[in-house]
């Protein structure tokens, strides 16, 4: 069984499961499947908006299909979630990853 199809199943017994889905959206973007990789990522984060590590893979995706505005507003509300956790790790890679999209 392929890790997309295990995800899958896992998924079938706690389908809100965050890190589950954020595991299955990492294997979409092998994929090159964007598209569902950004519903799933959109979806944790509607859901869990403390899920930190979703918005930096989201706003690496935006960016990569060329949605910029997008993709900073993700790192906006991603930083602004890194620092109410006290994730200073997080708020490093996702401030980091800002600057460089944006200076």
């Amino acid at each position: 069984m392929d890790r997309i199809e295990k995800i899958k199943e896992l998924l079938a017994a706690n389908p809100t499961d965050s890190f589950l889905c954020h595991a299955l959206a990492l294997e979409y973007i092998k994929l090159g499947n964007d598209t569902d990789a950004k519903k799933l990522f959109e979806s944790i984060l509607e859901n869990e908006p403390g899920y930190i590590g979703s918005y930096y893979h989201l706003a690496k995706l935006l960016e990569r299909i060329g949605e910029t505005e997008a993709a900073i507003k993700v790192y906006e509300k991603g930083m602004e979630e890194a620092k109410k956790a006290g994730d200073d790790h997080s708020l490093s890679e996702l401030r980091s990853a800002f600057e460089e999209l944006t200076f």
